[in-house]
């Protein structure tokens, strides 16, 4: 089947997708994790060696501190943890008093060399953003591999140890679901009810909140639905369900991406396809600020632009409404 079938068109709603005030900066600090997922639109894995450089990182803090606008930097990867780099990001970034996001997949924490990271993330008030793709071992394991389900939840309970998820200590400690195949994520708020009951009843494990975000038909999950000959049915399960409401928040309107090498995107499904912000490259070393970036500028879309649109939304924040 043709992925061209689908040509992405939102009529007179596209016109939408324009470029707010930037608040967010994402950055793909590198493909390289110690974890290989079956969904990963990034393709991420213990043999990649795409992973940002110290001149790149030292480019990317003197514009996070030129950059008043950004208020929040938000790090994921890979597991951006197990770049050497990290934590002087981190730094910079909190004492430019940005709020810092790390997408964690938690094994990571018992990685050599990261015994102290949960600590490192307490000390500097980073808001850990957690995969967990279900409360089911047997689910997360054909999703993410044997014996992540167990590292997980030990690696929540350092984390609840250390007073994350905990209302009273602002450390904020919130978790993502995502389909274990192709179908769209139940509704958010129910789901996140179902999470903490099962996840405190058995493990007594706490978090703030839950994240659903919709597998996006790229990279190693295209892959899966090309080889399984379910493709044109999630595309049109993704386009039938097409919500325009939820255009208005869509994260791509105030967000820009940047990946390891610098370059720049409108969001990190973009950076993964190579589809450039503007259709032209740019990279960090083209501007001076992220404040020089105009509001109406258009966003570019494609067809896995259909994931973030269905439903009721999805976005690295969870559902849109």
């Amino acid at each position: 089947m043709s992925i061209k079938k689908f040509e992405f068109s939102l009529g007179e709603v596209k016109k939408k997708l324009i470029r707010k005030k930037l608040s967010t900066l994402q950055i793909n600090i590198g493909k390289f994790c110690n974890l290989a997922c079956h969904h990963c639109h990034v393709e991420a894995g213990p043999l990649r060696t795409e992973r940002m450089n110290e001149k790149t990182a030292k480019r990317l803090i003197q514009l996070i501190v030129s950059s008043k606008d950004i208020t929040t930097i938000d790090l994921t990867g890979g597991a951006p943890e197990l770049n050497p780099h990290f934590r002087s990001v981190v730094v910079a970034a909190r004492e430019a008093s940005k709020e810092v996001i790390v997408r964690c997949n938690i094994t990571v924490l018992f990685e050599s060399g990261q015994e102290d990271t949960a600590y490192f993330f307490k000390v500097h008030n980073v808001k850990v953003v957690a995969s967990l793709p279900c409360y089911s071992k047997k689910n997360i394991e054909q999703q993410r591999g044997r014996g992540v389900f167990d590292k997980s939840i030990e690696g929540l309970k350092i984390l609840n140890q250390l007073g994350y998820g905990k209302p009273e200590t602002g450390l904020v400690l919130d978790l993502v679901y995502n389909p274990g195949g192709a179908f769209l994520p139940p509704n958010q708020e129910k789901l996140e009810q179902d999470y903490k009951k099962e996840l405190k009843e058995l493990f007594n494990i706490e978090f703030n909140n839950l994240y659903t975000i919709t597998n996006m038909p790229i990279k190693r999950f295209l892959d899966d639905l090309l080889r399984q000959g379910s493709f044109e049915d999630y595309m049109e399960l993704l386009v039938n369900n097409f919500n325009a409401q939820s255009v208005d928040e869509v994260m791509c309107r105030s967000l820009i991406s940047v990946s390891h090498d610098g370059e720049l995107f409108d969001c990190d499904f973009n950076q993964m396809l190579n589809l450039p912000l503007g259709n032209k490259k740019r990279t960090i070393w083209d501007i001076e600020t992220f404040d020089s970036f105009s509001e109406g500028e258009k966003v570019k879309t494609a067809n896995h632009c259909y994931a973030c649109t269905a439903g009721a939304g999805s976005s690295c924040g969870g559902s849109l409404k």
